[in-house]
């Protein structure tokens, strides 16, 4: 019998008897070769995607993966006798030749909320304009302005860390949208409005809490337990799927940073870290060309940092093909055929496989039952194996969610504890604006002084008869940086009772309150 995760460099996927292949493994020295896990809801795609998490852990290889319907959790405890499953855990593992043990698998619960993990983190700044804009659902216009905001950032000094420090700044472009186009190219204030308000609606859906510090520090997804076991990162996603476009860019954005932090490993004897991306579909649902380019080639080139990166999602067909044909590793659950179209999808999943002269493959697909599977896995050389039917293992660790004390067990435990759980507001753009307003109001009002004593002088020169000249103003010069026409902008505007009212009604709105 094989043990309960495979071989020493393996991971023991499931078997089968009678009218099933042979015995599938996925070989960890592949395991950074990608992998798709397809099927119809309901086919037992969440089971593998937990017994796949559990073997690269036992492996000692870190896991990240989303907890999209809320049952993951129960990776953290172990499986149980006393489940109702039991029995059929029992039976299929003498079917298929495995030896069954119960345990559970060290986890780290996240959760962009705060609410059922550890609060995920990421600035402004690290997530980017072309992120942003996908996040936004910016037209090409506005994205534009997005990305001469982050220039004026870099250029200015004014870090961008949360989206009050965003919005601060826009609202800066718009009141400076003259001197920007002149600078940048055109800069309309409909195209800035057009991004607040889209702000806001992110706002209202929860996504303030996302940006801010202290920023994820991507070694926590990186890490092994005392035993050698790799820790399993578990997001808590089924609040999250409320805003699919929020799921699908920060999965993303964690993605590219791995990409951009990892050094060069080649092919590593096991993976770095392995990243399961849950409904895959969200990811390239209207993802303009750009950000489709952007995974492909993250997908291409992060194996080489020794990082694996697994889909799953319904249809092998929601994934574009540049990026299906780089997923070696495929279990593919049961695809319904009950339309035309459905009918194509399931022939054009079964092309992708490796034939096997026992059974035609789009009939396969077609007929498995929940718990079964049509797998093909890279064999030695990295060669696609053949298509077989597959009995997938029964977990090791708890099915279905933990409950809230078990839960609430594991994150005191945690080797995060407390590192994430206060934000942090330090200097950043937001700080700095008001910073400068607050200085042009100081200048405003001695220059309006000044104007004040001047015309006391002059009222007292005409009353003497004296005919002294008045002093004379300077001009601004057109070199002024935009930091000093922002803060001299305002002072003219303060100059009288009108532009007094004017600031305080946009500076009440955008700095008075935090």
């Amino acid at each position: 019998m094989a043990d309960q995760v495979g071989a020493a460099d393996s991971i023991f996927i499931g078997g089968g008897g009678e009218g099933y292949g042979q015995p599938q493994s996925l070989l960890l020295k592949y395991g950074n070769r990608h992998g798709l896990i397809a099927g119809a809801t309901g086919t037992g795609k969440t089971v593998t995607l937990q017994i796949l998490a559990e073997g690269f852990s036992a492996a000692g290889v870190p896991v990240f993966l989303s907890d999209v319907k809320g049952d993951l959790s129960g990776i953290a405890g172990a499986g149980s006798p006393a489940h109702k499953l039991h029995e059929a855990f029992t039976t299929r593992s003498q079917t298929i030749g495995l030896d069954l043990q119960y345990r559970a698998f060290p986890v780290i619960f996240w959760d962009l909320f705060g609410e059922k993990g550890h609060p995920v983190r990421a600035t402004v700044a690290e997530m980017g304009p072309l992120l942003l804009s996908r996040l936004l659902e910016l037209s090409e216009a506005q994205e534009g302005v997005l990305n001469v905001a982050f220039r004026l950032s870099d250029e200015e000094e004014l870090p961008l860390l949360d989206l009050k420090d965003l919005q601060a700044l826009l609202t800066f472009v718009a009141d400076h949208a003259e001197e920007m186009s002149a600078r940048y190219g055109l800069v309309s204030k409909e195209s800035v409005g057009a991004i607040q308000r889209r702000l806001l609606v992110l706002e209202n859906q929860g996504g303030a809490s996302l940006f801010g510090e202290p920023a994820l520090d991507l070694a926590d997804l990186m890490t092994v337990d005392a035993s050698g076991a790799g820790r399993i990162s578990i997001l808590a996603a089924d609040k999250l799927m409320n805003s699919p476009r929020l799921y699908a860019t920060f999965l993303l954005w964690l993605l590219s940073e791995l990409f951009e932090m990892l050094p060069e490993v080649g092919d590593p004897d096991k993976p770095k870290l392995v990243f399961f991306f849950d409904e895959a579909h969200l990811l390239f649902d209207d993802a303009p060309k750009a950000l489709v380019s952007k995974v492909e080639q993250v997908a291409r080139l992060i194996r080489s940092k020794g990082v694996g990166v697994y889909f799953i999602t319904q249809n092998p067909a929601d994934v574009p093909e540049n990026i299906l044909g780089q997923l070696g590793n495929r279990v593919q659950h049961a695809l319904r055929a009950f339309t035309a179209n459905d009918q194509k999808d399931l022939a054009k999943a079964a092309e992708t496989y490796r034939p096997n002269p026992r059974f035609k493959i789009d009939e396969a697909i077609r007929d498995v039952g929940t718990g079964e599977a049509v797998t093909s896995l890279l064999e030695a050389k990295g060669i696609p194996g053949i298509a077989e039917r597959t009995l997938i293992r029964p977990p090791s660790s708890q099915l279905g969610p933990l409950d809230e004390a078990a839960r609430a067990a594991v994150m005191a435990a945690s080797p995060v504890r407390g590192k994430y759980d206060v934000t942090v507001d330090r200097d950043s753009a937001w700080e700095r604006l008001r910073a400068r307003s607050e200085h042009a109001a100081k200048e405003a009002a001695a220059a309006e002084a000044k104007e004040e004593e001047a015309r006391e002088f002059e009222k007292a020169r005409r009353y003497d008869g004296k005919a002294e000249a008045a002093p004379k103003k300077s001009s601004s010069s057109r070199s002024d940086s935009i930091g000093t026409a922002f803060a001299k902008s305002f002072a003219r505007q303060l100059g009288t009772k009108s532009g007094q009212a004017i600031i305080r009604g946009v500076l009440g709105s955008i700095f008075g309150k935090r």
